[in-house]
């Protein structure tokens, strides 16, 4: 790879023939959102038109867990889901899954099948197209080739994928005008082991909303309100990423390997005049942007918002929030159809959290919350939250899984990628703190303290931003606007933004099933403690009066005080301030792993059925061994490219200045500033190479702990993270000062400015 490759690459990257798509028309107008929404989707809509109505009834109870799919309703439904593929243009189907590696998988195999007839004593086959009930419950992929944990050996391969009956079956088009019929499903293992993200998902679910119902079932009157049946949690994913162009891509052997630049300086702006954010999205972002929303509506992912982000060529997708297990399908769908959109555009989407040292990374905002079976968001203050006790209930339940297991769920968001960006003065530190606002702490302070609420326009509020005023623009032409209830907080790490948390700690690569299994299993957790000190307090009455609802209330506002914290969560005061409550402020990968395994935590996810014992430990030694084997990637990729790319082209610069210095003293015309340079060069490139050895000896040292995972993760980050560093310092000193035309990658002003 030569400099003349890169400058080729740029001028390439700038005269791009834009890609243009017809989208549909309908009476010679383009298709409304609302026509195209789910049209490859086969919805519950698609099934009560293509199924006796036994057999969708049948389906609908299966669905309530009221009784399991016997052989004859999977084989209807099977059949009619291959008619309705196969009138568009299906070949293959698949179950799709979620194994622990922050992607898919999936195993196409045909309708094909050939049917044996025999007439007078030959036989004869025939070729048909066709989905049993059982190919549609159940497959078979290898186990052992899929992170277990050592739950599964190579001898021990089976496992199984099953249907998700409540993910409903899709389509993606492929090649030729031909689709796949998708077939979202759980992993697990011969022996019943969760192999996969989405299995724990579904039973954290299950606990969360059996644990909600017992406490809605203690403080609602059964004689004067409809019965909770169900309990599901609300999610909303936003997606941020950047935007590169591809062919650039394609000479960062560093961003090709390990997803974020290795090696590489801030040009001279970046991101510090603010004026990125919200900006004029680039007309060839705009419109891979506008085809991946078209693809997603077609696949029935409710796209909402699109904008530029903070750092140069970063963005965001926002979708409208749905029930989690669907909303953590259509997450990983987005950032399938982004990738693959992205491509076709000539431009290469980079989920990692820190491609570019020195600008902000990117994030996965999870706005979370429980809503009823009729609607009705648990997590909804209303205008009067004091006297909103069944909110104030479910909002001191989550706090209560936040100051109980917040360690835990920092352990659900560490990687090797996230750790870039935790702390960085750019998302929140390792302290899990929540972030309630003005208006609900003086709610809570004021339950605790026995008094009326602070009126908004008394003394002792003036200097308190509350909800529920109107703003006076003291502009005549424009309306006068309603404040909300509570302001933003940034920098926190799981903020209440009005009627939902928002978990903005979670990484943009990574898959949200586990965080939310976590937070899920904490809160159900905490909500069985709820449920109990309701119990204690009604005594013998048939349901919590007012005043017992109060004095729970009051019990777990005293509980949950800790780890509460309305400032700013980047500050040094506030990580202070955060040890002396007692909050752990966890600042790695390796050490947040090991909460996992506190007995506490531990015990937790146990009790409450999410995770077995083998299970718990099996995702630890995954998780661990992930981050060993992802540092030491970036190890061995820095290492390549110092020593095959970056070390030539500072020998050949040095050689240059060396040679042009020499013939400059042969005719006296002063070689000074050459000298300088060389002066400057050689003890970066000496400590170098001396990095160079280092990092050597550690990735040798990490081939010698082969049998103790922790060792392992421990090594990872005490001493090859650090080596990585120091090598990099040297080399990004080299890229400031060895001459352009002799540098091999491609630099951060190319890469943020060629979209």
């Amino acid at each position: 790879m030569t400099q003349e490759a890169r400058v080729s690459t740029v001028v390439e990257s700038l005269t791009k023939a834009p890609r243009n798509i017809a989208f549909p028309q309908k009476d010679g107008r383009p298709q409304l959102i609302s026509e195209i929404f789910g049209q490859n989707v086969f919805s519950f809509k698609q099934m009560s038109t293509r199924l006796p109505k036994p057999v969708y009834n049948t389906f609908l109870r299966q669905l309530r867990g009221n009784e399991t799919i016997d052989k004859n309703t999977a084989d209807a439904i099977a059949h009619a889901a291959k008619v309705w593929a196969m009138e568009r243009g299906a070949t293959h189907f698949t179950h799709w899954f979620q194994p622990q590696t922050d992607s898919t998988a999936e195993k196409h195999d045909s309708f094909l099948t050939l049917k044996s007839t025999f007439e007078k004593g030959f036989e004869e086959v025939e070729c048909v197209d066709t989905l049993s009930g059982s190919q549609l419950l159940q497959s078979e992929p290898d186990a052992s080739s899929f992170p277990s944990g050592g739950m599964r050996s190579t001898f021990e391969a089976r496992g199984y994928t099953i249907w998700d009956t409540k993910s409903p079956m899709f389509l993606q088009e492929g090649p030729h005008g031909t689709s796949v019929l998708y077939i979202p499903s759980v992993f697990i293992s011969y022996n019943g082991q969760a192999l996969d993200e989405k299995t724990v998902l579904l039973r954290s679910s299950e606990v969360l909303a059996k644990n909600a119902i017992k406490v809605l079932d203690l403080i609602h009157d059964p004689e004067n309100e409809h019965r909770v049946r169900q309990v599901h949690t609300s999610l909303g994913t936003e997606q941020e990423y950047f935007l590169i162009d591809r062919a650039l891509y394609t000479l960062r052997p560093d961003l090709k390997i390990t997803g974020r630049t290795l090696i590489g300086g801030l040009p001279p702006r970046h991101q510090q005049l603010e004026d990125h954010y919200f900006g004029k999205i680039p007309s060839r972002v705009l419109a891979a942007m506008s085809e991946c929303e078209y693809e997603l509506y077609k696949l029935g992912v409710p796209c909402k918002t699109r904008h530029n982000e903070v750092a140069p060529a970063q963005f965001e997708l926002a979708p409208i929030y749905e029930e989690a297990m669907i909303a953590v399908d259509h997450n990983l769908l987005t950032m399938d159809v982004l990738h693959r959109v992205a491509h076709r555009h000539k431009l290469k989407v980079l989920f990692h959290e820190k491609p570019f040292k020195g600008v902000n990374g990117s994030g996965k905002h999870c706005n979370w919350s429980m809503t009823t079976d009729s609607g009705i968001n648990l997590l909804e203050p209303t205008a009067k939250p004091e006297k909103n006790l069944p909110f104030l209930i479910f909002l001191l339940a989550t706090l209560k899984a936040l100051q109980d297991h917040g360690d835990l769920l920092r352990a659900g968001i560490a990687s090797a990628s996230n750790d870039h960006r935790l702390g960085a003065h750019e998302a929140p530190p390792g302290i899990i703190s929540a972030f309630l606002g003005d208006h609900l702490t003086e709610v809570l302070d004021s339950i605790e303290q026995d008094r009326p609420v602070k009126a908004f326009n008394s003394p002792e509020m003036q200097s308190v931003r509350v909800g529920g005023t109107v703003l006076d623009l003291k502009v005549a032409t424009l309306p006068n606007i309603a404040r909300d209830l509570t302001d933003r907080n940034r920098t926190s790490p799981f903020a209440f933004t009005g009627n939902k948390f928002e978990f903005r700690a979670v990484g943009s690569k990574q898959s949200v099933s586990f965080p939310v299994t976590l937070l899920n299993s904490a809160v159900a957790s905490a909500l069985e403690e709820v449920a109990a000190e309701l119990e204690k307090q009604k005594g013998d009455k048939e349901y919590a009066s007012e005043e017992d609802q109060i004095a729970v209330i009051k019990h777990f506002i005293k509980l949950t005080k800790d780890v509460r914290f309305e400032g700013d969560n980047y500050s040094d005061a506030w990580v202070e301030e955060a040890e002396k409550r007692g909050l752990p402020n966890i600042k790695n990968s390796y050490d947040a792993f090991s909460r996992l395994r506190e007995a506490r935590n531990a015990d937790m996810l146990e009790k409450v059925g999410v995770f077995s014992k083998e299970e718990l430990h099996s995702r630890y030694h995954i998780l661990m061994e992930k981050y060993a084997k992802d540092v030491r990637i970036e190890a061995q990729t820095l290492h390549t490219m110092v020593v095959q790319q970056i070390l030539p082209a500072a020998f050949a610069y040095r050689k240059e200045l060396a040679e042009g210095a020499s013939m400059l003293k042969a005719v006296d015309a002063g070689a000074e500033p050459e000298l300088k340079v060389l002066k400057e060069l050689t003890p970066i490139l000496t400590n170098l190479q001396a990095g160079i050895v280092d990092l050597e000896k550690q990735i040798a040292a990490s081939d010698d702990i082969t049998d103790d995972i922790a060792a392992l993760g421990k090594h990872s980050q005490a001493e090859l993270l650090p080596a990585i560093e120091n090598v990099r310092s040297y080399a990004d000193a080299l890229e400031s000062i060895v001459g352009d035309k002799f540098w091999p990658l491609p630099k951060y002003t190319e890469l943020f400015l060629n979209i």
